[in-house]
C-alpha cells in the first residue's frame, strides 16, 4: 500500500484499521486514531509519566501536539491523493489541567476547505464532555 497514492481519508482509514502504522509521533505522545470521515476524526490519548513539567503536571506541549495533530489529520481527510499540509496557526486554549494515566478523546473537525487553506478546530474531553483543552488551526494546502 503506497500511502502517496491514497487520499487523505483512505490513508487515515487504513491506520484507524491497523492496516498501516500510527505517525511515529505517536510513540512519544500516546494518542492512536480510531474513527475518521470527510472532515472529522476522532484519537484516543494518555498523558503518562514522561510528559510532565518540572512541577509534575502534565506539560501543555501534550495538548499542544495532540490538537495539532487532530486539526490537521481533520484537513487531511477531505484532501486529494499526493496532497499535503502544513500547519500555519494553531491557537490553543487550556481549559483545564489534562490528567495523568486517564484516557481522553481528542477530535477534529474542519470548519472550512478552500483551494489554499484549511480552518479546522480540535478539542480534548472525557467521558462526560469535560473539556481540557481546545483549538482552531490554519493549515496551508500543498499541492506538488
Amino acid at each position: 500500500m503506497n500511502p502517496l497514492q491514497l487520499t487523505g481519508l483512505q490513508l487515515l482509514q487504513a491506520m484507524c484499521d491497523g492496516k498501516i502504522p500510527p505517525a511515529s509521533i505517536s510513540d512519544t505522545i500516546p494518542m492512536r486514531p480510531f474513527s475518521v470521515s470527510e472532515g472529522q476524526i476522532s484519537f484516543k490519548v494518555k498523558a503518562d509519566e514522561r510528559h510532565l513539567n518540572p512541577l509534575g503536571g502534565v506539560h501543555g506541549g501534550f495538548a499542544a501536539t495532540v490538537l495539532d495533530s487532530v486539526t490537521g489529520c481533520a484537513v487531511h481527510s477531505m484532501l486529494e491523493a499526493g496532497v499535503g499540509y502544513g500547519t500555519i496557526d494553531l491557537n490553543i486554549k487550556m481549559c483545564r489541567p489534562i490528567p495523568q494515566n486517564v484516557e481522553l478523546l481528542a477530535t477534529g473537525n474542519v470548519i472550512n476547505l478552500s483551494k489554499n487553506l484549511g480552518i479546522s478546530e480540535g478539542k480534548i474531553v472525557d467521558e462526560n464532555g469535560k473539556i481540557y483543552a481546545y483549538a482552531s488551526a490554519t493549515c496551508m494546502i500543498i499541492r506538488k
